[in-house]
């Protein structure tokens, strides 16, 4: 039998569209106003004559930045980090939080080791001493240097724990009388049942390590070595004084190249990885950010 939904719900329902449709408009308008200026001309990019259409369309920012040795090189760095970093982050994250989720008579002084973690998210060492640790052990100027200071993410392992506590102890004790040990019982019981809260994590993790760009100048001796956002951070003032040695031929062919149409394509590349990931997960997104909330 279909029920007909009442005329308050059906104008509740038109209102939250409406207005979640405004939201998503007005958190893409951004993104697309970016995109317009980093395909105008220098002209009407520098005089604000862009709003959300190229004026005076070309691709010259988005060439000077592909055809960029150091750019393309920055990429691979920072490919390589978002993959070594999110596995390293990730691994360290479900062999913390596996233990920590258990209860105080499984696991004697659960609590101390929980504060013991907690404590860092309020309190560091400070910039010299990290400094002065990643120097000593040789990491300077290595991809380990963008990874390991960083190894474990603090938040996200008490985030972790929180999804293993929500998981019903039967599996485990399950599986613990079918004779599983610990690490079986983490990666062929709990992993599998927390694919929305990896997914959760791991784009959090994704997102920390593409975005960040001090730590690169920071331990980073050589250019060469700059993951991309470092790179593009620096891009601006390597190009401004590129153009004043520039001949006036070579002026003429980046005459549509400017500080402002640079600085937007660099933002927009810089941001669409992200925005490309996201979509894919998003629905297990959602379900991480709830799993948990309800208690037995």
């Amino acid at each position: 039998m279909i029920h007909k939904s009442s005329a308050s719900r059906q104008m509740f329902v038109l209102f939250n569209t409406i207005f979640l449709t405004l939201i998503t408009v007005l958190a893409i308008i951004p993104f697309v106003h970016l995109l317009a200026i980093s395909l105008s001309s220098n002209t009407a990019a520098m005089s604000g004559e862009v709003k959300l259409w190229p004026v005076g369309f070309n691709l010259d920012a988005y060439i000077y930045l592909g055809e960029k040795v150091e750019f393309l090189r920055s990429l691979r760095v920072s490919l390589e980090r978002v993959v070594l970093g999110t596995a390293v982050n990730m691994f360290l994250v479900f062999i913390t939080a596996f233990p920590l989720a258990k209860s105080n008579d499984k696991f004697k002084y659960r609590t101390v080791y929980v504060w013991f973690f907690a404590v860092t998210m309020f309190f560091s060492g400070g910039l010299i001493p990290t400094y002065m640790i990643v120097k000593n052990t040789g990491l300077i100027d290595t991809i380990w240097a963008l990874i390991l200071p960083g190894a474990l993410n603090v938040w996200n392992m008490v985030l972790m724990l929180n999804f293993f506590r929500a998981i019903p102890k039967e599996l485990d004790e399950a599986a613990t009388i079918d004779g599983a040990g610990h690490w079986r019982v983490l990666w062929q019981v709990y992993l599998p049942v927390s694919l929305p809260s990896i997914a959760t994590i791991g784009l959090f993790t994704v997102i920390g390590h593409w975005n960040v760009w001090f730590d690169g100048i920071l331990y980073m001796n050589s250019p060469e070595h700059y993951p991309l956002q470092t790179y593009l951070s620096t891009l601006i003032t390597a190009i401004n004084s590129q153009m004043s040695s520039m001949s006036l031929d070579q002026l003429k062919a980046l005459e549509n190249l400017s500080e402002k149409t640079l600085r937007t394509a660099q933002i927009f590349m810089g941001a669409l990885p992200i925005m490309l990931v996201y979509p894919f997960l998003q629905k297990y997104f959602v379900k991480g950010m709830t799993v948990g909330s309800v208690k037995e």
